[in-house]
């Protein structure tokens, strides 16, 4: 029998799977466009994500002399580490393509957008950065979603409620 075979970006694969999802992002910001950066990193960097001892709540990327720093991203210090261990909350460079940093100079100089990490995972066994090009939500706008979600959720329950009773 053939081995089957799995896509490479399946989470079933423990050479890709997810660190950290950034929930909070998605209730405060509307996604105008999606990237995926590579990020420059040290050994005991790894080791800690490897451990999911990070945070991106507050993080946020910034675009600095044609390059792309994510800054405010708190990745804990490895336990196992000596006198050579990490900052824990030092810029750390991101890789993108040049094409995608000259589109992304052009976007994050209009007003009121910005750019924030939604996940970080390993692919193949490198760590990637989800990167969303960013609005921020108003407060009725905030209100709205959550109405919605809760409506969504209401109108589930009672069609489930009248499943069972037609059994």
């Amino acid at each position: 029998m053939a081995a089957s075979k799995r896509k490479c970006g399946t989470e079933s694969n423990p050479r890709n799977k997810s660190i950290v999802l950034n929930r909070r992002a998605r209730h405060e910001y509307h996604f105008e466009e999606l990237f995926e950066a590579g990020i420059v990193l040290t050994g005991t960097e790894v080791k800690s994500l490897r451990s999911g001892r990070v945070s991106i709540v507050d993080a946020y990327a910034v675009v600095e002399k044609a390059e792309v720093w994510l800054k405010n991203l708190n990745i804990s210090p490895w336990e196992m580490g000596n006198r050579f261990n990490h900052d824990p909350l030092r810029p750390r460079k991101l890789l993108l393509h040049r094409y995608e940093i000259r589109r992304l100079i052009g976007k994050t100089r209009e007003k009121g957008l910005t750019l924030i990490p939604t996940r970080m995972y390993f692919l193949n066994g490198k760590v990637k950065v989800e990167l969303a090009l960013a609005r921020g939500k108003k407060l009725y706008d905030k209100r709205e979603a959550e109405a919605e979600r809760t409506a969504k959720r209401e109108m589930e329950r009672a069609m489930r409620v009248s499943l069972k009773e037609r059994d």
